[in-house]
């Protein structure tokens, strides 16, 4: 049996995923931005093999550029027996079992275990991680007598130069490592069980289908659920439907048979699916939120970029900054819809510019609608506190923001097509299912915010030619949000009028 510490993971998260990989990898549906974690995550690990000083490298290739881990395994060997301080990706195999160290270092007479990880806090599963090392690692013959967890500290603050031993926060987790490493074993007899037999596990749909990550497999295992189904109702946390689902409470008509409620928006989400019913719409609550806006009104959208490693001064790790707005705008009743945007240089700090351009490109005395308004104020706040001489302008147009998904979420207006979200990716195409120009699958390159936001960074090492198309890309993506929530405005208008 060939096991890493990734599956050893995927083991403890839920025995099924292991079983699925081995016998059916073609069901899982791979992450949008697992890719784009990967690459942000093997940053992370390059720096903090940095930590210590001078350090020995066991990576090594194939030729077709795969791990070469008979090669890895056999230089650790050489590093250890040189008496090498510190080893990264210190690679170890025990009958079947394999692991790499992120940072092997000697600690006393023995070593000690650094795990780093992108995150900002601790979670369990790390623990399980590190365990499943110590175990493979003590039976190679390695004395491990310490073992660590490297985070990122999200509490620090990049002044200019990067500063290693302050971006990272370590934590001895020897003890809650040891006590865990007493489930390995048994754990792996599991293992060995599951993969040797042909016959998929019957285990069920539950809370591990989303802890500690989103399981791959979850369409692959929700297939026989109707649909919908009560995972497909809004505002309920999982446990809450996994506690449902227990009791056989899998249908929206199990949901009314059994005389369960939550809201009365999601009783109006039941209700309007099952009865195939068409828009629902409380044009009180519509015109008192409608009554609430005023000329110049002003649509703002937002695109950002989180970096764990912070590169602009007085930024913090995972802060968003944001690189690129759109602006739809209205100045009177029955004016012209106008658009203005902002799209920064990639590579460059773009706070200042975007700072300076919106308190250009706004009127202090405009009315401006968001979609989840608390992340643009966010942005905008953020800005205010960095460029004090811009701080009052800023403030001010924070304060004029109104959110847009109010309507929705609180039950003003309602289509069984927006299901269980009230996102403007959901809500957009339930109110206009027949226009292609508003449809995000039809923008070439960027469809989602996640794609802008791992695109940006990347312009800056592009040819001239591909960095035109992906800053228009970018545009025409940030336009189509803000024109979205101008259509959004239009329909509560219209269905107040009718």
């Amino acid at each position: 049996m060939y096991f890493s510490k990734s599956k050893y993971c995927g083991l403890w998260q839920c025995p099924k995923i292991t079983w699925l990989k081995k016998y059916k990898p073609e069901e899982f549906v791979s992450d949008e931005n697992a890719l784009a974690r990967m690459d942000s995550g093997n940053a992370v690990g390059n720096l903090a093999k940095q930590l210590f000083g001078e350090y020995n490298d066991v990576a090594a290739y194939t030729n077709d550029n795969k791990l070469d881990i008979p090669k890895m395994i056999e230089i650790t060997q050489q590093f250890i027996s040189q008496g090498k301080d510190n080893i990264c990706e210190a690679s170890f195999s025990y009958d079947g079992l394999y692991c790499a160290v992120d940072i092997l270092r000697k600690q006393d007479d023995g070593w000690a275990i650094y795990e780093v990880k992108s995150a900002t806090r601790k979670k369990h599963i790390y623990i399980v991680d590190i365990s499943y090392q110590k175990y493979v690692l003590e039976k190679c013959g390695i004395k491990v007598n310490g073992t660590y967890l490297v985070n990122i500290n999200n509490e620090y603050v990049f002044d200019g130069k990067l500063e290693i031993d302050k971006l990272f926060k370590i934590s001895d987790v020897f003890e809650a490592v040891c006590e865990e490493q007493n489930n390995v074993e048994k754990n792996l007899t599991l293992a060995e069980k599951i993969l040797t037999d042909e016959n998929e596990p019957n285990v069920e749909i539950s809370e591990s289908c989303n802890s500690p990550y989103t399981c791959g497999f979850w369409k692959y295992c929700s297939r026989n659920l109707p649909s919908p189904s009560i995972f497909d109702l809004y505002g309920i946390y999982l446990k809450d439907k996994i506690n449902y689902y227990k009791q056989n409470i899998v249908s929206f008509e199990d949901f009314i048979k059994n005389n369960c409620h939550v809201n009365e928006i999601v009783d109006r989400q039941i209700d309007y699916t099952l009865n195939n019913k068409g828009v629902y719409a409380n044009k009180e609550k519509i015109k008192e939120f409608l009554n609430s806006l005023h000329y110049p009104l002003y649509f703002l959208d937002f695109e950002s970029q989180a970096l764990i490693v912070p590169e602009y001064k007085g930024t913090k790790p995972y802060e968003h900054i944001p690189f690129q707005y759109s602006l739809h705008y209205i100045n009177r009743k029955g004016g012209k819809l106008k658009h203005k945007e902002f799209l920064a240089v990639s590579g460059k700090d773009p706070r200042y510019a975007i700072a300076k351009s919106l308190v250009r490109d706004i009127p202090k005395n405009a009315c401006v609608l968001a979609y989840n308004k608390d992340y643009e104020s966010g942005r905008i706040d953020m800005l205010a506190k960095t460029f004090p001489k811009l701080k009052k302008k800023l403030s001010k147009i924070a304060s004029n923001i109104i959110d847009l998904i109010i309507p929705f979420n609180h039950g003003y207006y309602y289509k069984k097509e927006m299901g269980g979200s009230f996102s403007i990716k959901s809500v957009l195409p339930a109110i206009y299912p027949d226009d292609p120009s508003l449809n995000y699958h039809n923008l070439d390159g960027v469809h989602n915010g996640n794609e802008a936001m791992n695109i940006f960074p990347k312009i800056k090492d592009m040819q001239p030619k591909e960095q035109k198309i992906a800053r228009q890309n970018l545009l025409k993506y940030c336009e189509l949000d803000t024109l979205a929530m101008v259509k959004i405005w239009q329909e509560l208008v219209r269905i107040t009028e009718e």
